[in-house]
């Protein structure tokens, strides 16, 4: 009877000791798996970069300084996706589980192609988004996370809160895509002086000189005689929230050395006030198929755009509806020379 108490109260403890470690081990194993789901970033203000890599290798990381964010150099870039990107950080919410007959495969998919996000608070690295592609319905997205305790190695289906779309999209590193597109941003008492020297109609060359109240206009060289100092002040007023339309996707290095190269139709430079200096080179862009202008006529230049070499040595495309008021000096000064 005793061997036998002794065996109950044996047994009793080895239960206890089983069910200690068992819901230890549940309860462990649940709080990896809640972190593992634990995306969203609630505090977006803390954040202060963000590192993006994509699949075929780009990289770009955004810095914030004070309220304005930039690439690690310093350079401008484009803030509407950034806030885009922090509210997703915020609303990014658990969609479910991958189904299991489809997990190998998605994980296959997921190592061979992800985007990379990697997110800073204060300065410290917090978590790791690797998102992947969206689900079939485009309701959710495969993603996997990673953090300084622990990183999943099973990917979950998210998606961000109010939204019926995929997240994929909203992260690129593509650097052109985040340049600012701002050439020009300048008020009438910051210019100095103007120059537009067209190559290919010499006759339309003009510059416009400005000292503090005083306005001088000279076309292809000479001064005009009378000028209508209204017309000056219209004319430099133009240069306000000038951008430039899309960064180069088309030409590849060799095709913008030759470019370079070529003689441009025309130059515009400004200097400004302060001393600074921007040149500009303009270039026709040749049309791929027949072309027919407003006036009917087969051109075998683009009417609507063309390419211009900024002072960094870069090529981007511009629209002539945008630089037309600052490169037709006829429109506002139709005075003859002196």
């Amino acid at each position: 009877m005793k061997n036998k108490n002794i065996g109950l109260v044996i047994g009793l403890v080895l239960i206890g000791v089983l069910g200690f470690f068992a819901t230890n081990l549940v309860r462990n194993r649940g709080k990896s798996d809640t972190e593992l789901l634990e995306f969203s970033v609630k505090d977006t203000t803390s954040i202060n970069k963000i590192t993006i890599t994509e699949p075929n290798g780009m990289i770009i990381s955004l810095v914030k300084s004070g309220d304005v964010w930039g690439d690690e150099a310093g350079n401008c870039v484009i803030q509407e996706p950034i806030h885009i990107m922090l509210e997703t950080f915020k609303n990014i919410q658990f969609k479910g589980y991958v189904p299991e007959k489809s997990r190998k495969n998605i994980v296959k998919l997921m190592t061979a192609s992800h985007t990379k996000v990697e997110i800073f608070q204060n300065g410290e690295w917090v978590k790791t988004w690797y998102v992947g592609f969206s689900t079939q319905d485009h309701y959710g997205t495969y993603m996997l996370l990673e953090t300084p305790d622990d990183k999943s190695d099973l990917p979950v289906i998210m998606k961000v809160k109010g939204l019926s779309g995929i997240i994929d999209p909203r992260f690129f590193a593509d650097k052109r895509k985040w340049k600012c597109s701002n050439i020009f941003n300048l008020s009438l008492d910051e210019i100095a002086q103007v120059d537009v020297k067209f190559y290919d109609v010499p006759s339309r060359s003009f510059s416009v000189l400005k000292n503090k109240a005083h306005y001088e206009v000279k076309k292809n060289g000479k001064r005009l005689a009378s000028l209508d100092t209204s017309m000056a002040i219209q004319y430099l007023t133009n240069y306000k929230k000038i951008h430039f339309e899309l960064a180069n996707f088309e030409l590849n290095d060799k095709q913008v050395d030759s470019l370079k190269h070529s003689k441009p139709f025309g130059k515009l430079r400004v200097k400004e006030v302060n001393g600074k200096t921007t040149i500009l080179k303009m270039f026709r862009m040749p049309v791929l198929s027949k072309t027919i202008n407003d006036f009917g006529d087969s051109v075998a230049y683009n009417p609507d755009r063309f390419w211009c070499e900024l002072p960094s040595g870069e090529v981007v495309k511009c629209q002539y509806y945008v630089f037309n008021p600052l490169i037709m000096g006829h429109i506002y000064f139709a005075t003859k020379p002196e």
